[in-house]
């Protein structure tokens, strides 16, 4: 009966372990092929900046337009 419940906790140890061994195996030590300059960086920047504010912006533009709004009728 023992080893019913203790063979689901060797299963699942030895599932961790399989998953910690491939998970190290994609860790590189050496430095990168190829270096990514000033001008990459600040395009990267540039872009993830518009993509996170310019939603924002928008709806800080039409603040105004959506409190003309009535609300709709339930």
């Amino acid at each position: 009966m023992s080893s019913v419940f203790r063979s689901p906790s060797l299963t699942r140890l030895l599932l961790i372990k399989a998953i910690q061994q491939n998970h190290k195996s994609s860790i590189y030590s050496k430095p990168p092929k190829e270096k990514i300059g000033p001008v990459q960086s600040l395009f990267a920047l540039c872009v993830f900046s518009v993509t996170l504010l310019a939603p924002a912006g928008w709806i800080m533009h039409h603040i105004p337009e959506y409190r003309q709004k009535s609300p709709p009728h339930a």
